[in-house]
């Protein structure tokens, strides 16, 4: 008996008991509700196959995106000052903080990396929603200026890509002082030459929208991503008026000129890399055209002497006699160029020749010393 009841009889049970599935092998889309298997939600980079909302991403999926060959380095960032406030609420905010950082395993809502987008160097600054909304307060402040240092000291294009819920109103005053600090370190970047970009997600508002996050060269935004500053219900509530549908909508903006790309998230590499590449070598100097008196010289040294007439007027005339006098008249009635561009036989480039009374040179002149003055 003893046998039947401790072998026998838990081998069957165990047979027929239905087997628990584990929630993570299957996610369940919040617009569509459809169940997706986790593999193939991974393979379509967290993109619904049905409805084809944009989940929220992490920021290390994220990197591995967008980086050539997902490889890339994160930077450690400055410590900032924690809870300099004593805030408390419901909850103390040192106790808030050190649940987020115990459920996503990083310090704050920000993350820098840097690496390459189709060969140019690029460094990116993402947000992480799962910690406290990605709601900015002093140590995101000092991961963005620390991020636009490091792109001005690698010569390399600045990407930030917000998921945030505006700033931390646990830090007060300290957290709505980082949006004219992000401010000024985007400016940095603008004024060394190298190009800022912004890739918008859901959700993008509050104080992140009002500052860092609409200041890009080109906006870019992931499909249906909720971009904008206040609440569609308070915004409602306040003017007492019905919102148009899809309001605060990435489409939405698009329409009305508040972004330039609204992108599917498998097509932002290539979309990214290209832009970057516009951008960071639109102005590289081309190669300078061989300078005219090395012509001359290949020319003499070829022992062939250019024996093409320049004009017309300077061949001979039917009657065997030349047309030199004809010619130089013929030259002597043309209008001088005043001002005209002729390649420098030196560096290549472009350079004003002055004609006439001189107003050319003058021109070229003023040109190369950049104040520009009157002929």
């Amino acid at each position: 008996m003893n046998w039947l009841t401790n072998f026998v009889r838990p081998r069957f049970r165990a047979l027929v008991a239905k087997q628990d599935v584990p929630d993570s092998l299957w996610d369940k889309c919040p617009i569509c509700e459809a169940m997706i298997f986790h593999r193939d939600l991974e393979e379509a980079h967290f993109v619904c196959q049905h409805c084809g909302h944009h989940m929220r991403l992490p920021p290390k999926t994220r990197f591995q995106h967008l980086f050539d060959g997902g490889q890339y380095e994160t930077i450690e960032l400055p410590k900032a000052v924690v809870d300099p406030l004593k805030f408390r609420d419901s909850k103390r905010y040192v106790d808030r903080l050190k649940e987020a950082q115990s459920k996503t395993g990083r310090s704050d809502a920000i993350i820098v990396a840097h690496g390459t987008i189709k060969g140019n160097k690029t460094v990116i600054a993402a947000f992480d929603f799962s910690f406290m909304g990605g709601s900015m307060g002093v140590a995101v402040g000092e991961g963005l200026v620390s991020a636009a240092k490091l792109a001005v000291d690698q010569r390399a294009a600045f990407v930030a890509i917000p998921a945030s819920g505006g700033a931390r109103m646990q830090e007060g005053m300290l957290s709505l002082m980082q949006m004219p600090r992000t401010t000024i370190a985007v400016q940095q970047v603008k004024e060394a030459g190298l190009p800022y970009i912004v890739v918008l997600t859901d959700p993008t508002t509050g104080g992140v929208t009002a500052s860092f996050a609409m200041l890009g060269d080109v906006q870019i935004a992931e499909r249906g991503a909720q971009i904008g500053f206040a609440g569609a219900r308070v915004i409602e509530e306040t003017i007492r008026e019905t919102l148009p549908e899809g309001f605060q909508r990435a489409e939405y903006l698009l329409e009305h000129g508040m972004v330039d790309i609204v992108c599917h998230r498998k097509e932002l590499p290539g979309t990214l890399g290209r832009i970057i590449d516009l951008l960071l070598n639109a102005h590289a100097p081309k190669p300078a055209e061989p300078a005219a008196e090395s012509k001359a010289e290949n020319s003499s040294t070829n022992g062939s002497a250019d024996t093409t007439p320049a004009d017309d007027s300077m061949t001979a005339s039917p009657n065997g006699t030349d047309n030199a006098d004809a010619g130089s008249e013929k030259i002597n009635n043309r209008k001088p160029v005043t001002g005209a561009k002729r390649p420098d036989a030196e560096t290549g480039k472009a350079k004003f020749v002055g004609g006439g009374s001189g107003g050319g040179k003058s021109i070229g002149k003023a040109l190369d010393d950049g104040q520009p003055k009157k002929a």
